[in-house]
């Protein structure tokens, strides 16, 4: 009787892969240098901050257990004391520190860098204590530290950190480990056995290399995917049945936006008629009911819906092919002279190369030339996004629950690495920034941001086009899914798949 009760244990075992898809190779695993969303996604396993998000949208411990400030500019953090690296050393204060120091080095390209600008020092009290000393008070002085820790004992010999083969091979504290990746192939993570919550009741994750989002498609209706996003073309007019009993269908409300931006150091996108005629030319609502058969909203500026950093009443640029034909003319451009420019963007999403044939068509109808450029997305990063050789960008962002508008929106972020990639420089807004920066108290925050989104809609330093709704669906056999203002991954670890 024993030996049956022992062989019939491993039925019970809830070790289980997680399957999942991902459109292109992640450039660099390092929280410092994840810009691109597939390397943001696999660091994000990797890696562990300071503090994270909870479901409610709350900033907890994460690689800290607690916080506190001694006074508006002095944090300190206490950190765990179970936590060890993924080649099993320990994980101390000094990790936290050297990570401030690599992130501020001349060796390291990083936009990420600014959100430590008001940072003084940063210093270890003892090996699980560190203060973090400010210039200023700092409304993100707490959020910042979401940023991935570096373990010392590997980085401090690196002497290139932009090359280092750590970018390929990285060593984290976060739930999962690195077990292979490939050039536009696969990639494993392996369960953390050491991992300071608990170790991950799935065991594996499996992230298939498809840049094909019909190939993608295919592999749900087969039920080889276990978690994804689906298009709204697909959710209403593509499944069956079937396909509803097997996965669970998870409509929130989407954290980001798509944008047309301009190249404003070129003369012809720096007469604001010009910008403004092609807002005007661009019928966002027909984009969302043929893209996204109205599941999504107009974008009407830089900052997420429903937060502090939003107005009651944004300014609505309404759809006016008359009004945009004046514009134009004022502007010096006629049927001999035309408007003419390309709009460059990453061929691996389908969903922007069809919004760039869209607009295309809608601008034609005011008589501007557009050409499309699509690239695959690291040629697209590396020769045009990076050094800004472009047009007009069709790209997207992500709306963050606390809205940081220096990495966008300061004069200061037009550089190489920064976000600014459109050059946009307005000395109120940069003022606001600052203004913003230096507070504590976040209703008056919310009031100088307000101001930034209502000047920066009207520069139209970008076409704000849609917002899309974020549909997931998940193999129904994965317990518990918890849908929040966060999405569904927040208690990743408990989930369980039979």
């Amino acid at each position: 009787m024993i030996r049956l009760i022992f062989l019939l244990i491993p039925l019970f075992s809830f070790s289980s892969t997680l399957h999942l898809s991902i459109g292109a190779n992640p450039s660099r695993i390092n929280p410092l240098l994840a810009t691109d969303s597939a390397s943001g996604e696999i660091t994000n396993w990797i890696f562990n901050g300071l503090v994270k998000f909870d479901k409610d949208a709350n900033i907890v411990g994460d690689l800290a257990s607690s916080y506190y400030f001694k006074d508006e500019t002095h944090l300190i953090f206490k950190l765990r004391k179970n936590v060890v690296w993924h080649d099993g050393h320990p994980f101390t204060s000094e990790d936290v520190v050297f990570t401030y120091e690599l992130s501020q080095s001349p060796k390291i390209f990083t936009p990420y860098s600014s959100d430590f600008r008001y940072v003084e020092s940063v210093r270890a009290i003892d090996q699980y204590s560190v203060e973090v000393t400010y210039k200023t008070p700092y409304y993100k002085a707490v959020s910042i530290w979401m940023i991935g820790i570096l373990p010392k004992h590997l980085w401090k010999n690196e002497k290139d950190p932009m090359t280092s083969k750590l970018n390929r091979e990285p060593i984290g504290t976060g739930p999962y480990k690195l077990q292979s990746i490939s050039n536009s192939g696969d990639i494993v993570l392996t369960a953390n056995e050491d991992y300071f919550e608990h170790v991950p009741n799935i065991e594996k994750i499996h992230y298939h290399f498809i840049p094909d989002p019909s190939t993608q498609f295919m592999m749900f209706k087969a039920h080889k995917l276990d978690i994804g996003s689906l298009s709204p073309l697909q959710i209403e007019k593509q499944i069956d049945k079937e396909f509803k009993e097997h996965y669970r269908v998870v409509r929130l409300p989407g954290h980001g936006y798509t944008y047309l931006g301009f190249n404003l150091t070129l003369d012809k996108f720096k007469d604001k008629r010009v910008r403004e005629a092609i807002d005007l030319a661009i019928d966002k609502e027909q984009i969302i009911k043929i893209l996204f058969f109205s599941y999504g909203q107009i974008c009407y500026g830089p900052f997420m819906p429903g937060t502090f950093a939003y107005p009651k009443t944004p300014q609505k640029s309404e759809f006016n092919l008359k009004k945009a034909k004046e514009l134009l003319k004022e502007a010096g451009y006629d049927k001999s002279h035309p408007l003419e420019f390309t709009i460059s963007t990453n061929a691996n999403n389908s969903t922007r190369l069809y919004a760039a044939q869209i607009i295309q068509y809608q601008l034609s109808k005011v008589g501007i030339k557009v050409k499309i450029r699509a690239m695959e997305w690291q040629a697209f990063l590396n020769t045009v996004v990076t050094p800004r050789r472009f047009e007009v960008i069709l790209l997207g962002w992500s709306l963050g629950l606390i809205p940081d508008a220096y990495a966008l929106w300061h004069s200061e972020s037009d550089k190489p690495g920064g976000f600014n990639l459109v050059g946009y420089k307005n000395p109120i807004v940069d003022k606001l920034i600052k203004e913003a920066e230096k507070r504590t108290n976040m209703a008056e925050v919310g009031k100088l941001y307000r101001k930034m989104f209502k000047i920066i809609a009207s520069d139209r330093p970008y076409i704000f086009l849609y917002i899309p709704d974020s549909i997931t669906v998940v193999n129904r056999k994965i317990t518990p899914i918890i849908p929040s203002v966060t999405g569904i991954m927040h208690n990743q670890i408990n989930w369980i798949k039979p």
